[in-house]
């Protein structure tokens, strides 16, 4: 597909062939953000694990120190006190089978669902339209808990999930073009440390392969892993 000129342009500035200083990288990153919108700036981790083996499946969570820079629109499935908490911890909309049936009718403004285990009898009859869509509440993304004043204010303060694709990539928002190099690096560094504590026994050679990062509609950067494990474990 053919690139647009603005995008050719920003291109330029990137040397394909370099690996950058994780702040070098952040630095350049943010020069590549010309749209008219505020990017969210994203983080590719290629590692070295076999998704199609259940222990290299690579899934969870992290509350992002400087947050994502987005509001998420909440629902969450619960009834009787357990709904009340959800309303009181700041959810945007809760309810039971009548969340489901708006939902099964169409209606999908949200960003994220959270259920108690006990609605999930009604939230799995969801899963062809939620599952496609990453939407779907899972016990490891923490979207499946009776714990929703904490689950509530996690979310909404910039707790994020993350799983590896078939390819073994992972892909990540760090914040948006707007955040200082300081802020998108508390955030790198924070993911990356919890990437590493992931690494499966199973997974050989070196586990993060390669590493870019990149704006909504501009190219990426790439960055040295080498550079980055200096932080890991700090």
């Amino acid at each position: 597909m053919a690139k647009s000129r603005r995008y050719q342009e920003t291109a330029k500035k990137v040397d394909k062939e370099k690996l950058y200083a994780p702040e070098a990288a952040f630095e350049l990153v943010k020069e590549l953000a010309t749209a008219n919108f505020d990017e969210t700036i994203e983080l590719s981790a290629k590692l070295g694990v076999n998704p199609k083996h259940a222990d290299q499946n690579i899934r969870g969570t992290v509350v992002l120190p400087e947050g994502t820079g987005q509001e998420i629109t909440l629902v969450v499935f619960a009834k009787g006190e357990k709904a009340k908490e959800a309303e009181e911890a700041g959810a945007d909309f809760v309810g039971g089978e009548e969340l489901a049936e708006k939902i099964e009718g169409g209606w999908l403004d949200f960003d994220l669902a959270v259920a108690t285990p006990d609605m999930m009898s009604v939230v799995g009859r969801l899963g062809r339209i939620l599952g496609p869509k990453g939407l779907m509440p899972n016990p490891k993304a923490g979207t499946v808990t009776f714990e929703l004043e904490k689950a509530v204010a996690e979310f909404k303060a910039g707790k994020i999930e993350y799983r590896v694709d078939k390819t073994g990539i992972v892909h990540i928002p760090l914040g948006k073009a707007s955040f200082s190099e300081e802020q998108l690096l508390n955030n790198y560094h924070k993911i990356m440390d919890t990437l590493a504590k992931e690494r499966p026994a199973a997974a050989k050679g070196k586990f993060f392969r390669t590493l870019a990062v990149s704006p909504t509609m501009g190219p990426a950067v790439k960055i040295d892993p080498a550079a980055t494990m200096t932080f890991i474990g700090r």
